[in-house]
């Protein structure tokens, strides 16, 4: 029975941990993109999203990570021998990655902070994807264990990874017309 308890509460873990892993560099792309913003709108905005970026980091994502991890325990404090098998840890590799994530967005939210971060909004649309192929790796490693269709796998998340690549390049383009139909604008007004 123990082990149930373990899994849920591993589960909605997860859950709440990657919401966050999701969320947060998302909001790194409006805080970088709040640089191209007038006074004081960007003020404005990079101090709101300053805000939500540390509640989401220390109120949701922190505890859900702590909860993912004790449950983690508990799961293989169940059955020890879970630990031989190779999908396992296969999954802990990822998880490792993620936690090392993890970390790394607390190093950049503390960066955006300081207004000592380079990175930019199409950097951090990047770097948003990167928790998404971990995510479908670790499903699909809970999920098929040591029968994990490795070819189909492998093709799934190339796939996916060329599409995150196709749609962050096409809403760059998009973004960069519409910035030069703006600048555009004044300019023809002015002529006539």
């Amino acid at each position: 029975m123990a082990y149930q308890w373990f899994k849920a509460f591993h589960i909605v873990g997860i859950v709440c941990w990657f919401a966050g892993l999701f969320y947060l560099p998302r909001l790194f792309v409006y805080h970088a993109e709040a640089n191209e913003q007038p006074e004081p709108a960007r003020s404005i905005l990079k101090n709101q999203y300053q805000i939500m970026e540390k509640r989401l980091y220390r109120i949701i994502m922190t505890p859900a990570l702590l909860l993912t991890i004790t449950m983690a325990i508990g799961l293989v404090y169940t059955e020890p021998d879970v630990l031989k098998q190779p999908w396992l840890q296969i999954k802990l590799g990822c998880v490792a990655l993620l936690i090392v994530y993890d970390h790394l967005c607390l190093r950049i939210m503390k960066r955006l902070a300081a207004d000592t971060c380079k990175m930019t909004g199409q950097q951090f649309r990047w770097f948003n994807e990167f928790p998404t192929v971990l995510f479908v790796i670790v499903v699909m490693l809970a999920v098929f264990k040591n029968d994990i269709p490795t070819g189909a796998t492998a093709w799934g998340i190339f796939g996916m990874v060329v599409a995150m690549g196709a749609f962050i390049q096409l809403y760059a383009r998009k973004r960069r017309l519409a910035r030069e139909q703006l600048a555009a604008a004044p300019a023809s007004e002015a002529s006539a």
